[in-house]
This record gives C-alpha cells, structure tokens and sequence, in this order.
C-alpha cells in the first residue's frame, strides 16, 4: 500500500451540489484514491504522519473532463475556415465535398503513427488545462480499417499520457460518396461496429442524426446493434435542424443528447424522463456563426443535466481548450459558471458513464485540478487563462 498525501490548506469546490465548497479543506490521497475529505483542522490522526503538502488557499476542483472530442484526425480545415468567413455553409462545404469528406480523406491516408503524434499534441494541450479525462470518437475514417486505426490511436493516448480515454464509435457519421446512406450502414458502418467491439476498442457508440448525414431510422438500427452489444449510446442531434434525434436519444436511454441547439421544450421532458445528458458544444456554435441556441431554460426547468465540452475538431470546432469553452457556454448560452464548472466535472462524467469521478469524494478517483484562483467562477470568467498550478491523476502529479 503506498504512502498517504495530505494535500491542505485549499478552497475545495468538491462539486457534490452546487459548488460543494470547503473553505479550509483537505484531501487525502492514497493508492489512486481519495479517502478522505473535510476542513484541514479535522484531518483524522490515522493520517497525521502522512506527506503533507500545502494548497496555499488555491482552488481545487476535480479534474475537468471533456466528454466529446475529435482529437484523432489528419489535415485541416483552414481553407473552410476562410470560406465561410466568405459566406459558405457548413452544409453547402459539405455537399460540395469538404466538410467531413475532407478529412475522412486526409485520416485514410495519414499512417497510424502520424495520427498519434498529432493526437497526442491536442492531448497535451487539453492535460495542460486541468483535462483528466478525454471522450474521443472515431468517424473520419468511414471505412473498417481506418475506423478501427482511429480507435486505436485513442486507445494508445491512454497509454502515453496521464489521462483517462473514453472512446465512442461514430462510424454513422456522414454518408461516404457513391454510398447511400442504408447501403453504408448495412455494409460499412455495422460490421466494424463490431470488428471494433471484438478488439476491446468501443466505451459507447454514436451518431449524426441531421439531413446531410443520418434520418432517424438509420441511427435508430446502429443503436440497437449497440445496445445488442451491451454498449451505451450517444448522438450528435439537433445541431442544424430540428431531426428527431433527441427524442430518438431519449427513447434509448442514451447516456446523452450533443449540440441540441434546435431541441425542444418536449425534447427537454424527454432527456429528463430517460436520465440523459444534454451535452453544450459552444465551439461549433461560435465557429458556424449559428444564431439558435441550445433551450437552456428549458433543460433548467426540467432537471436535465447539462455537460460543456470542447467538441475539438477541424471543421467546426478547432477549439482546444476546455476553459474557453466553460467562459463560451455562459457568455453565448447564459450558463451561470457553477452550471459550467458542473457542466465539465460531475455532468460530464455522468455523459460519459462514468461513476467514479467528476466530484471530490471519497473512494472515487484521486483526479483532482490545483488551480492559481480562489473563487471557481475564474474558471469560467477568463479568456484565454489558464491558471492551472498542478493536475494529479490517480493521485500522481
């Protein structure tokens, strides 16, 4: 059994309700886990000869989770980027063949090496933010072999970095050209699903739920051979326009709904009847200059629990700070910053699955962010900060 560390002195926001503060806090650390927390003055004596070391009055939260990323890709999309800055469409890019196509092409070619190497430099950018845990999906590869490589490079930053690495399977993505969009599930997206759930390589599975990907009854089919697979599901829904994919989430249990700026008051009622996370991607929102919001009052008054992710990738959403987008959720979605700071801890957690992590608790994961601030909503208040001091994960710096 290794030594205990007593990490002291700090202003604990533990994140159980609301912010959960303790003012004078401490956090005992051993073997990966927490086990205990409280003021410092009442530290038990079973404890009092461990390593101490002293927070200074510091913030410590848990460690940020960022539950829907992109980070395994090859290319860019700069060339887009001054496109649209000119007045194209994401979906006018993405019928003329840019878009997604433009980087399913640049993934099928970039070795498996290559695509790790670049990976990893997101990564680092993301632990360099107080990120712990990392959501990567696959979905630029749209055919077995690079759908599989892609999983396995997000596998492999698990191994290299000290991060946590959830995968989910987005092979229902966006329709391959000379494809249609049945043909592709049937004989493309389906057999790698399971391919990849044969290799160990899938935590969930995903989809696009939009009129220039996948209707309803298409995600609806690669849902059900998931949860034939005891795999949870997820989707990308309402993002552009108002498809059914919430409800279609809602009606499977799914661990959460994503981008939902076009969802609705009865879309709200639904994710909460079925315990789903709305996840708020306000960097696609910002990037795409869209002008309708996720129904963030409506979430509120049903009681669904609202995640922020980054939604990093190179189309919509080059957006590699977590921070960044905590301060985006509130000043373009009016989050308040303890719905943000909840939204990329124990919200997050709860999209991914995951129970052991995303509060200060313990017997949970000793994943916890030091921060250079005293008050949490800084956290969302700067642009462009990030006052990260030191990160533990399983309890190591």
């Amino acid at each position: 059994m290794a030594e205990a560390i007593i990490l002291e002195g700090g202003r604990l926001a533990t994140m159980r309700a609301g912010y959960g503060l303790i003012e004078e806090g401490a956090v005992v650390l051993q073997d990966g886990v927490i086990v205990w927390v409280g003021e410092t003055s009442e530290v038990p004596e079973a404890w009092r000869g461990a390593e101490r070391r002293a927070l200074g009055g510091r913030l410590v939260t848990p460690g940020l989770i960022d539950c829907h990323t992109h980070i395994v890709y090859g290319g860019s999309r700069v060339r887009e980027f001054e496109l649209r800055l000119n007045g194209a469409s994401y979906a006018e890019l993405a019928r003329a063949g840019g878009g997604i196509a433009a980087t399913v092409a640049a993934t099928r070619e970039a070795s498996e090496g290559a695509l790790l190497t670049a990976a990893l430099r997101r990564a680092d950018a993301l632990i360099a933010g107080g990120v712990c845990t990392i959501e990567i999906k696959s979905g630029y590869g749209l055919e077995r072999e690079a759908e599989l490589k892609m999983l396995r490079v997000a596998r492999a930053i698990g191994q290299m970095r000290p991060v946590r690495v959830v995968t989910s399977f987005l092979g229902a993505h966006a329709v391959p050209q000379g494809m249609s969009a049945d043909a592709y599930i049937d004989e493309v997206c389906l057999p790698t699903l399971h391919a990849a759930h044969a290799e160990g390589l899938v935590d969930a599975v995903d989809g696009f739920c939009e009129g220039i990907a996948f209707d309803t009854a298409q995600i609806g089919r690669v849902f059900e051979a998931a949860q034939a697979l005891g795999l949870p599901v997820k989707l990308h829904a309402e993002q552009l326009s108002q498809s059914g994919g919430t409800a279609l989430a809602a009606a499977h249990g799914a661990l959460s709904a994503d981008h939902v700026e076009y969802a609705s008051d009865a879309d709200a009622a639904a994710l909460a009847g079925a315990g789903s996370v709305a996840v708020l991607l306000p960097g696609a929102f910002y990037t795409l200059h869209e002008v309708q919001k996720p129904p963030v009052e409506a979430f509120r008054a049903h009681g669904v629990a609202m995640a922020v992710a980054t939604d990093w990738n190179p189309g919509s959403s080059p957006l590699g700070s977590l921070l960044l987008a905590m301060n985006m959720a509130c000043t373009l979605f009016q989050l308040t910053p303890e719905e943000a700071l909840a939204g990329t801890t124990r919200h997050a957690a709860r999209a991914l699955g995951l129970t052991d992590c995303g509060i200060i608790a313990p017997g949970l994961r000793a994943d916890l962010a030091v921060w250079d601030v005293s008050d949490p909503a800084e956290l969302s208040y700067g642009i462009g900060q990030t006052p990260l001091h030191s990160r533990y994960f399983g309890g190591k710096t």
